[in-house]
């Protein structure tokens, strides 16, 4: 059940209308539909793996507690790591099991073959990654007294399943989501309003512009052995587009939907595309991954390098993000990806410039050296995304070779010009309102507007480009797979 399904939408108007109407009389009756309603939403996809998310979440329930009852530090360790093994090691197993099996034979063909080493059948689960990450970060808070264990077991097993943000994030930490959970939640007009508006925006931009970016962008990647070099550079500029439009309006959507039933969610995107460094894109990209991995890994790291100064962060940054690229998937494009992330940021740290925010005020002009720093830094993440999108780093280099060896002027066969078109020219739309509204939680955030039928006018354009010109074959979402 996707977000931009018609299940999704009966879905969503039954949970709404029992939640607000039927069980709005204690957070304890709230809470109990609320983890029914994400079950099913999660049973939908395949129920046989719903078991193991209702273990993870028993399993890191009780040693929260153990945590924090014990009175010895070392059955506090013992239960943190118990629950670092649990989670880990399930992440490890339906993700990367295969990937480090292929790998090792591939490096090691005699030994592998004496031990008669097999991949296996493994079907990785919906939001694995992001509901693991939850489970740790509670674990962590508690073990460092950031927070309490709860008692409550609807509403830690609420926390870890909220069906919003359960398949592709944000990845809420335990002091955002749990204090909301253990008080009831009254409906708000203002925040619902809004939150209808970040869904329609979410909406637009994932069937609008991803979904008809994704038509080019997948015929483009799966036949670039013949495709022109303009093709291929054009495909490379769309799939930058369409990953975010994919993503971004996932959590658009997610937010959204969370405010529609009272909750407020970590913010997961802040217009990256406006960033003035590559610092500054990954404060505004993926936001909830970022900061979850800034404090449980790049932080620690940093102070154990800290007596070898610049170069002890250059190596806490090279193996933070080499995790983010790890922790995409189980591929080396992603570990490369991550890795030459990390290496952008040398020249920042060698310069001093690390912590640097190009901000842009509301009513400031445009200037050349700004324009430069935006239109640099993007090109340096569209290098990435394409060797992101590429099956392999065989593909991904032939790729790049095929682009700078043939005329970027040749011809390019486009099958359904017109959405095409017209998600090109949504995609100025979007980067045009996001830019408007740069200082917003969301473009679509219009309450300054005080003409109400201006605002109408607004829906009913957007509302109107969904329903004509969405890509004839809806995708999933690109994070599901991670």
């Amino acid at each position: 059940m996707i977000f931009t399904s018609s299940q999704f939408v009966i879905f969503i108007s039954v949970f709404f209308l029992l939640y607000w109407v039927v069980f709005n009389r204690s957070y304890k009756l709230q809470n109990i539909l609320l983890l029914a309603g994400s079950y099913t939403f999660y049973a939908y996809w395949d129920w046989r793996f719903l078991f193991l998310l209702i273990c993870s979440s028993a399993v890191n329930y009780f040693l929260g507690l153990g945590i924090s009852k014990s009175a010895k530090e070392k059955y506090r360790v013992v239960y943190l790591w118990l629950g670092m093994l649990q989670g880990l090691g399930c992440l490890l197993f339906f993700k990367y099991f295969n990937f480090f099996v292929g790998s090792f034979k591939n490096a090691f063909p005699l030994i592998s073959g004496r031990f008669d080493l097999h991949t296996l059948n493994i079907i990785l689960p919906l939001g694995i990654s992001f509901y693991t990450f939850r489970t740790i970060s509670y674990l962590l808070d508690i073990k460092s007294m950031k927070v309490k264990a709860t008692s409550d077991w609807v509403v830690f097993f609420s926390y870890v399943s909220f069906f919003p943000c359960l398949l592709a994030g944000p990845i809420d930490r335990p002091k955002t989501l749990i204090p909301q959970l253990e008080t009831k939640r009254k409906f708000n007009y203002l925040q619902a309003s809004d939150g209808m508006r970040q869904v329609l925006w979410g909406v637009f931009k994932k069937m609008v512009i991803a979904d008809n970016c994704a038509a080019f962008t997948n015929h483009v990647f799966d036949h670039y052995k013949t495709s022109p070099a303009s093709a291929l550079l054009l495909a490379a500029f769309l799939y930058t587009i369409q990953i975010y439009a994919d993503f971004s309006g996932y959590s658009d959507i997610a937010i959204g939907v969370s405010n529609l039933i009272g909750f407020k969610v970590t913010r997961n995107f802040n217009f990256p595309f406006f960033s003035q460094n590559i610092a500054d894109f990954w404060r505004r990209w993926n936001i909830s991954l970022t900061s979850w991995l800034t404090d449980y890994v790049f932080t620690p790291l940093s102070i154990y390098f800290r007596d070898y100064g610049k170069m002890g962060l250059v190596i806490s940054i090279l193996i933070n993000f080499t995790l983010i690229g790890i922790w995409h998937g189980a591929n080396w494009t992603f570990i490369i990806f991550g890795f030459l992330h990390g290496c952008y940021y040398i020249p920042l740290i060698i310069g001093g410039k690390l912590n640097k925010k190009g901000k842009l005020l509301i009513g400031e002009r445009l200037s050349l050296t700004t324009l430069l720093k935006i239109t640099g830094t993007f090109l340096l993440v569209m290098f990435t995304f394409v060797i992101f999108r590429s099956d392999s780093i065989r593909q991904a280099f032939e790729y790049f070779e095929r682009i700078f060896s043939l005329s970027l002027f040749s011809t390019i066969e486009i099958k359904e010009k017109v959405n095409l078109f017209a998600a090109l020219i949504c995609i100025v739309i979007m980067l045009w309102a996001e830019w408007r509204q740069r200082d917003k939680q969301h473009a679509l955030q219009i309450d300054s507007i005080p003409n109400s039928s201006s605002r109408a006018f607004i829906y009913v354009v957007l509302i109107v480009l969904v329903l004509c010109f969405s890509a004839t074959k809806n995708t999933d979402f690109i994070y599901f797979k991670f």
